[in-house]
């Protein structure tokens, strides 16, 4: 077992890739920290296939885009599983079709909050408990090919997933000299429920499709394979990256 009886938080657990994560994690001998905002239902399962890995699960309702409730997250994970070990920093939300000129400031803040500022909020707990611990530590946060491509009528989305890249550098050299590693995935198209509508409608599947040189969505359980070197003893020379995961998609747009 990679993460034998280490404690990982997993924030957007609920569903997709943080689900997929979770179970992994368990199978590989962690106790899960899972977050969800909306889908309790959906959070409970994740529960459940934890527990079946024969490991604990402590379920908490979170805002990533609220401090106050990333605190609560933290402490109500180490209450009851102790310091984690490890956080992945799933949670997020998507947009599309809003145009800059057009744009919510309502949306705009969502997706800021969520996908920029959550992230920040849930590494400045974590590395905090990592410091109070003597160090070490395994962060590793979902990113996105939005953060290295032209994101048209999404320009936050994309805005904020560039800034996680930019954060991840940051705070890898700010806390490598606590050895805690700092790296993000970013996936391309991955069957998820945020997916799911476009990937059933064979028009937008195939167009999708036509610009993935793999010519298929990735899976929650490729990426979560990913996300466990990263958390693993494995991968404790690495820091500072974001690694694309997308069937060659960034490829395929660099060439035109």
């Amino acid at each position: 077992m990679q993460l034998k009886d280490r404690v990982a938080i997993v924030t957007g657990a609920d569903s997709g890739i943080g689900q997929a994560v979770a179970e992994r994690f368990a199978r590989e001998g962690a106790d899960i920290g899972i977050s969800y905002h909306t889908d309790a239902e959906r959070a409970a399962e994740t529960r459940r296939r934890v527990e079946a890995a024969g490991r604990r699960a402590v379920v908490v309702q979170a805002d990533v885009g609220d401090p106050a409730s990333v605190q609560a997250l933290f402490e109500r994970v180490v209450a009851e599983l102790g310091t984690p070990d490890l956080l992945v920093a799933n949670a997020g939300v998507g947009m599309s079709g809003m145009p800059v000129a057009e744009m919510e400031d309502a949306k705009l803040e969502q997706v800021l909050r969520t996908d920029l500022m959550g992230p920040l909020f849930c590494a400045r707990a974590f590395v905090r408990l990592r410091k109070a611990a003597g160090g070490k530590g395994r962060l590793v946060i979902t990113g996105s090919v939005a953060g290295h491509l032209p994101t048209p009528s999404s320009a936050p989305y994309g805005m904020a997933k560039a800034g996680v890249n930019s954060l991840v550098r940051s705070l890898s050299v700010e806390v490598a000299p606590d050895r805690i590693n700092v790296n993000a995935i970013a996936p391309g198209l991955i069957r998820t429920p945020m997916t799911q509508q476009r990937l059933d409608d064979p028009k937008e599947r195939e167009k999708s499709f036509a610009a993935i040189p793999w010519h298929r969505a990735g899976e929650p359980e490729e990426i979560a394979g990913l996300a466990l070197f990263l958390a693993s003893d494995a991968a404790d020379y690495v820091t500072g990256q974001t690694f694309v995961m997308d069937g060659g998609l960034t490829m395929h747009w660099g060439g035109g």
